[in-house]
Parts: C-alpha cells; structure tokens; sequence
C-alpha cells in the first residue's frame, strides 16, 4: 500500500517490521514496536501508523477554544516545545493552536479517556485539569516522583481512594482517531509563527 504523507515529499509505503527491525519513528521519535510502520527507504523516514494517519485536525477536550492542528514542527523558533499534556519537550509532530500556546505530542492527544493499571483495583480517568495549587504536593503511586499540578495525570474517581498518576506512568496506550474535528473546511484557525 502507497500512502502520500502531508509530513514527507515522497511516497510512503506500508512496512511489516520483522522480528529484530528497530525504527523510530519521525511523527513523535518513539521506537516503532507496533506491527507496521509507513517507510521512505531512501530517506530513512518512518512513521508509526497512528502519527501517519493521525488526524490534521482536532476538536480536543483539553482545548475547547480552538481546533489543534497537527504540525510537522514546532512553531516556535527554538524548534521545539513543551507538552501541554505530559509536559515534555517535543521537536517533532505535534498537535497545536498557536494562538494560545497549546502543544501536545501526537500520543498525549490521543491518551484514553481511562485505563486499568496493574496497580490498582479500579479503572482510573485522564484529567485535563491544570492548577497551580499552594502547598498541595503529590507523589505518582507509581513512580513515586511529584505529580505537576500544570500537567495532565489519571486518577481513580472513587471518593476512598487516593490514586493519582502520571499520564505516562499509567499508560503507552495511543486511541487514533479518539478525537475529530467533523468540519476541518469549515474552520478556518490560523497558524501563527513565533519569530
């Protein structure tokens, strides 16, 4: 299969990996591990199938302003940014609204809405919710390491429990497509570049 990547100038070609290929990927510089990948042999260009079928735009719950539009590289001049979600700097593929600063890494955006972890008996659910709470630090039940009250994390609902984690502490599970914008056409958003 022949795919044309808005990202790359020649055509793509859907890739089996065999047992030992080792490839990152260009969308989001994560190691490919999935069964397939989108390949530029003459380039060394991979994409996994989710950075190179995911959506151009975007209607996200974190963002309810504007629709992000994926972006091949950072706005910014410095060439990269910083996760809205996870809080990471990124340099490659990202989800974007220039008009108000918001980034996210193409897997951030399409973390579930919730997952079960091995380390706790109830499912747990992604908050978007970013505050800057005085003295109210957290500790990841996972990693142990302080929660950011700026970044997203999962918690359990349940009013007895106290479990609070990292969004990638809790999960590497990526959902395409979880979020759509019906009307691309319709919405007109403007990219702004940072000079």
């Amino acid at each position: 299969m022949e795919y044309k990547h808005f990202s790359h100038n020649h055509t793509l070609t859907l890739h089996n990996i065999q047992p030992g290929q080792q490839f990152q990927c260009h969308g989001c510089h994560l190691q490919c591990n999935s069964d397939s990948i989108f390949a530029c042999w003459s380039c060394k260009f991979f994409l996994h199938e989710h950075c190179g079928n995911a959506n151009r735009y975007v209607k996200h719950p974190s963002h309810k302003l504007h629709p992000l539009i994926l972006m091949p590289s950072s706005t910014y001049c410095s060439g990269s940014f910083l996760c809205n979600g996870c809080g990471a700097p990124g340099s490659s593929f990202s989800y974007c609204c220039a008009l108000c600063e918001v980034d996210l890494h193409v897997p951030c955006a399409y973390l579930p809405p919730k997952v079960s972890h091995r380390s706790h008996q109830h499912e747990i659910f992604i908050s978007f919710q970013t505050t800057d709470e005085k003295g109210s630090h957290q500790s990841c039940k996972i990693c142990t390491r302080e929660l950011s009250s700026k970044h997203w994390s999962y918690f359990c609902d349940k009013p007895e429990c106290d479990f609070r984690v990292h969004t990638f502490c809790a999960t590497t599970e990526v959902k395409p497509g979880l979020y759509q914008d019906d009307a691309p056409d319709q919405v007109q958003a403007p990219v702004v570049f940072y000079i």
